[in-house]
């Protein structure tokens, strides 16, 4: 019985961790999707899933890593001038 129990628990449990990766999978793919969206050429003027990537996979990597770069930078940047307007 006790078996049983371990076993339906473990189940459940499995079920649980496999809904949560799911879920930040497709949170993770829609980020990358609209990052991607947005470095394409001429915007995200149509549909964010029709712009088609452009470049190798090699160059969205590097292109996708300067985006992210540039977020720090823009982010350090603004709490700088915030601590300085705080002064």
């Amino acid at each position: 019985m006790r078996a049983i129990f371990g076993v339906v628990s473990l189940l459940i449990v499995v079920a649980i961790v496999g809904l949560l990766a799911s879920r930040q999978l497709k949170a993770v793919n829609s980020s990358v999707s609209s990052a991607a969206a947005q470095m394409a050429p001429g915007g995200a003027s149509g549909p964010v899933g029709a712009a088609a990537p452009t470049g190798t996979v090699r160059e969205q990597s590097q292109q996708l890593q300067q985006k992210v770069a540039n977020d720090v930078v823009k982010a350090l940047e603004q709490g700088a001038r915030k601590d300085e307007s705080d002064k």
